[in-house]
């Protein structure tokens, strides 16, 4: 049997919008390519139709709205559209969250099956491809995730072929033989401009791009806080993507040499997506691109493919979270497309991947500072998120990790992400659940805002140390330093033989406001695990203006200039906050002490109070030459 040309077939199947669709038949179920993908030329004749078609079900992934079916479904037509979404966030988020009745709890990566195992069977597609090449091949462009199977299993399938849509590489491909009907009409893909950013944006950003490492594979969403932090990306190095949607500020980070996908461990020299949502420099950018590779949702979002990468590091906006740590996920104002649909995907994929991270960003407020986005129990709301998987968390306040952490270590961390103002409220809510001990008391900490400004990566004899303040999450870890330290230098920081360190003996070291009482600690490490190797602070005393020092480093620690980064960090503070000096009081044959007050641009004044030496400088007093 002599098959025909394609050709001869494309011209065969040429229709006009408005003939194409009168193939629609009433009660099926129809597909319609999504997000700046979306046929907007078949989706408006679509709707010009409406007053034919009886009880059509609209499915989808996510939609601008181009055509309102969202809300001729619910109002206008409701006899002739109901719809089917799988992706909770949209463009115009408060008319979705008015419809929420539609949505389709499920993850990103099942659907394609969903669909070729007929389980919810697709009548007609209405997709948008490239022109056919020179053996008939047309690409889903910039919309590929369920697309493609949606395509394939549907019973009809009719193509807007639109000359603007670019040519993605990858397993993006429908040939002309898989499409029934082709609609020929050129117009502009939809785009997204830039997101109005905030400072809430521009400090998760800072906080969170502090948690990625050089030689990570990333995956990010889109928004104000993801583009913010793409932009905070810019000093990284050898950077991978495998992610759902690819973005312009990826397309910069490519442009810039951060982006190279060397070190992916998987698709390495590929940057993998299956959707694009962006501006027409970004489809520009996609066009016949061989480092580009589109591939379908239930590849992208396969969890055991994402746990294949390199250091995979999932990046996700969550909307609400609770104190113990679980996850709702609606779309917000500001960050337009978030949503349950490929997130669970991600944070366990990454969560499983070697050298991997999921870190869910939140502001810690509604936009107008009104309502705290961190609250006492979720009530109401779908847990998206389960606190099981939750890691790494940030707000503008700082970040914190979940992992492995009891119900009063996560509650007392997500209070410390919290807006100061509603943090007593969050405080004294968490000793009412009884997820905090009605002893805890976490003092001027409570309002104390973190300044991330203190904050130092070093290397000390090839191994990373962090120089910090110290949080409220440090409790445990300030414990163990001391218990862990030799007596001698027990003796040398309390001026006698101890041998416990309860909780309330040693909370004023971080339970700290970072103005009257700071400490700064050491730490090796990973995040939220890390080591305390060496620690100092000061205490005010309010009647002279003068700030107590005291330092202690652990035994293997020594000798190697933490102390003199510890103490400058120290000064630093003590100045911005109006403190005239430092005094500290030690023993006569603490040589360490002695030297490290030596190391100050100050003049330094040493007495004795009966056994101990008593050092002493005011910041207003230069050393001599």
């Amino acid at each position: 049997m002599i098959s025909s040309y394609w050709p001869d077939d494309y011209l065969k199947k040429l229709r006009s919008a408005t003939d194409a669709v009168k193939n629609i038949k009433a009660g099926q179920r129809v597909f319609i390519g999504t997000s700046c993908g979306e046929p907007q030329h078949l989706v408006r004749e679509l709707a010009n139709q409406a007053a034919g078609f009886t009880d059509l079900e609209i499915v989808r992934l996510l939609s601008l709205e181009s055509a309102p079916l969202t809300l001729m479904a619910s109002e206008q037509s409701r006899h002739s559209f109901n719809i089917r979404s799988f992706y909770s966030g949209s463009a115009i988020w408060e008319q979705l969250a008015r419809h929420r009745r539609f949505f389709t709890p499920i993850n990103l990566s099942a659907v394609p099956h969903l669909f070729r195992s007929r389980q919810i069977p697709v009548n007609v597609a209405l997709i948008q491809v490239s022109p056919p090449d020179d053996f008939g091949w047309m690409s889903l462009g910039i919309s590929l995730d369920i697309t493609q199977a949606a395509a394939f299993s549907a019973d009809l399938v009719i193509a807007q072929v639109n000359s603007r849509m670019p040519r993605v590489l990858g397993r993006s491909f429908l040939h002309v033989n898989d499409v029934d009907l082709i609609v020929e009409h050129d117009e502009d893909l939809l785009t997204i401009g830039d997101f109005e950013s905030s400072a809430t944006c521009e400090m998760i950003a800072r906080h969170a791009a502090r948690l990625i490492q050089d030689g990570a594979t990333l995956q990010v969403g889109i928004g104000a806080t993801p583009a913010a932090l793409l932009r905070a990306l810019s000093e990284k190095n050898d950077l991978g993507i495998h992610s759902q949607v690819i973005s312009d500020g990826m397309m910069e980070l490519v442009s810039r040499g951060v982006i190279n996908n060397r070190k992916k461990g998987l698709n390495e020299g590929k940057l993998v997506a299956s959707n694009a949502i962006g501006t027409a420099n970004l489809y520009e950018f996609l066009h016949d691109n061989p480092s580009i590779e589109f591939h379908p949702s239930d590849y992208v979002n396969n969890p055991s493919i994402i746990a294949g990468h390199n250091r995979m590091t999932s990046l996700n906006m969550a909307s609400i979270m609770d104190l113990s740590g679980q996850v709702a996920v609606d779309s917000l104002p500001h960050t337009l497309f978030s949503g349950v649909t490929g997130m669970l995907d991600f944070v366990r994929g990454s969560a499983q991947a070697p050298g991997g991270r999921s870190i869910l960003m939140l502001p810690s407020t509604s936009r107008d500072g009104k309502v705290s986005r961190i609250i006492p129990m979720l009530e109401g709301k779908s847990v998206v998120v389960p606190r099981s998987d939750v890691y790494y968390v940030v707000t503008e306040y700082g970040a914190v990790n979940l992992f492995g952490k009891s119900l009063e270590e996560r509650a007392v961390a997500m209070i410390s992400l919290a807006h100061p103002d509603f943090r007593d409220e969050l405080f004294f809510n968490a000793k009412k659940l009884g997820l905090i001990g009605q002893e805890f008391d976490l003092r001027q900490s409570v309002h104390a805002v973190y300044p991330l400004r203190f904050e130092e990566v070093i290397h000390v004899s090839g191994q990373e140390v962090t120089i910090r303040p110290a949080k409220a999450v440090d409790g445990r870890r300030v414990q163990e330093h001391f218990y862990n330290l030799d007596k001698n230098d027990v003796v040398s920081r309390f001026f006698q033989q101890k041998t416990s360190f309860v909780r309330d003996d040693v909370a004023s070291m971080y339970q700290i406001d970072y103005a009257r009482e700071m400490t700064i600690v050491a730490v090796t490490g990973e995040f939220g695990f890390g080591k305390i190797v060496a620690l100092g602070g000061y205490v005010l005393d309010p009647s002279s203006n003068m700030a107590e020092v005291a330092f202690s480093v652990a035994r293997e620690w020594q000798g190697k200039g933490l102390s003199t980064i510890i103490m400058r960090k120290l000064v630093e503070a003590a100045i911005e906050n109006g403190i005239q000096g430092f005094t500290a009081y030690t023993s006569r044959t603490n040589r360490a002490m002695i030297r490290l007050f030596n190391t100050l641009p100050y003049r330094v004044q040493m007495g004795y109070e009966v056994d101990m030496l008593v050092l002493q400088c005011r910041f207003d007093e230069p050393a001599e030459r």
